[in-house]
């Protein structure tokens, strides 16, 4: 029997059907779910500069149907309904068939899978729009790692609770930051995503970014870009190196990976490794007295090459997780198809889409991830209630400081 993570979710829903929805199983009771806080990272989701029409037609807003008794979780599955306004799925005059695929979308596979010369159901369901879905889940799961932890209890600068989890956009077109994200960082670096148009934390990087989107609108082409993920605070421990399937660099990767439009992951130095010697690739190892009743127990490392993962386990430094997104693959100015029922050459069929969705990927990407975390905290901690859940996480927390009492 193929094994069910503890906690786990799934989603259901069409790009233009009447909603999309996303089930998350195993959240233990006695939770608080802080829906506005839900319905703000759908607000993200929908931002940013790039984007297509439509976001200014949806207005995503998080509807729990499930799993809540006076604001808090009763340990059952927990449902959110995200209804799409832009719902016309079953109208073929206003979402006529498509014949004609797109080079580097879900069309032509899909036609070949389910053996159909009409894409539309393979495309409803391929696009992004599922990540509304994810992206309520994972924000759940964000809330959850918080109420775990408790307040002063993560050992982040700056007075964060529980592991925090901050993605941003560090490339759009070749148009890069060099900013270097930190704990004692994050909450400026915040400060200056939230003032960004494409969700980078430079106002110089900015702003050439949102020139390399506009001369590629103008062009009728797309862009993509590279995303970044750094998680402060997790607790050492999570994950496993005695099983593949709970490695989790392996988890965060196929995370990662599962967004729409990615098509390469790297864990901390990623691809540099390759590059390198093991002397400038593994990460000294030392001990800070001062810090021993910290996160990582008072360890502490004079690099994080290693991105925070260790045989599969988090280490108790930052955990790093960089993906690359692709150009989407709806052009405006199209591209060289093939009509699926007469075989003749024709130019590829254009649905609204976005110039550049790289911002809402990062917010896709930063919730997501912090799932993967979320779920690896309850595979160590877990418990029926948050109570049990808390109680364990402390124990574990004193415990690392009678082993390494510093």
């Amino acid at each position: 029997m193929r094994r069910v993570p503890r906690l786990s979710y799934i989603t259901a829903g069409e790009s233009h059907g009447p909603a999309v929805l996303a089930v998350v199983s195993g959240l233990p009771a006695g939770m608080d779910v802080d829906v506005p806080a839900l319905d703000a990272e759908l607000a993200r989701r929908q931002g940013g500069y790039g984007r297509s029409g439509r976001q200014r037609l949806e207005e995503d807003r998080a509807e729990i149907v499930s799993g809540l008794y006076l604001g808090r979780t009763i340990g059952s599955p927990l449902a959110i309904l995200i209804r799409n306004r832009d719902a016309r799925l079953d109208d073929p005059e206003r979402t006529p068939p498509v014949h004609a695929p797109r080079p580097g979308h879900a069309d032509l596979a899909g036609a070949l899978k389910y053996r159909t010369t009409d894409v539309r159901g393979v495309l409803e369901r391929a696009s992004a729009r599922e990540t509304a879905a994810r992206t309520a889940a994972g924000a759940v799961a964000r809330q959850l790692m918080t109420q775990i932890a408790g307040a002063g209890d993560s050992g982040v600068a700056g007075g964060s609770i529980g592991p925090d989890v901050f993605a941003f956009v560090r490339a759009i077109g070749g148009e890069a930051t060099d900013v270097d994200p930190t704990p004692a960082r994050c909450a400026e670096l915040r400060r200056w995503r939230a003032q960004s148009e494409t969700y980078c934390p430079d106002p110089e990087a900015t702003r050439r970014q949102v020139e390399a989107i506009r001369r590629a609108k103008i062009e009728k082409d797309t862009l993509g870009g590279i995303l970044e993920c750094h998680v402060f605070g997790a607790p050492p421990g999570l994950g496993s190196t005695m099983d593949w399937r709970d490695r989790l660099d392996a988890r965060l990767a196929a995370a990662a990976m599962s967004i729409q439009a990615i098509k390469a992951v790297e864990i901390g130095l990623g691809f540099g490794v390759a590059a390198r010697p093991g002397s400038r690739v593994h990460d000294p190892i030392g001990f800070d007295r001062a810090r021993a009743g910290g996160v990582a127990a008072g360890f502490v490392r004079a690099s994080n090459h290693a991105g925070g993962i260790e045989g599969g386990m988090s280490n108790g430094a930052p955990i790093v997780v960089r993906a690359a997104m692709k150009p989407i693959s709806t052009l405006l100015r199209g591209m060289p198809s093939v009509d699926l029922r007469t075989l003749e050459p024709v130019i590829s069929a254009y649905e609204r889409s976005d110039v550049c969705a790289a911002p809402a990927a990062s917010v896709v990407l930063e919730n997501v991830i912090g799932f993967e975390i979320a779920a690896a905290m309850l595979e160590k901690f877990g418990g029926d209630t948050l109570a049990d859940v808390r109680a364990a996480h402390a124990a574990y927390r004193r415990s690392l400081g009678e082993v390494f009492p510093g």
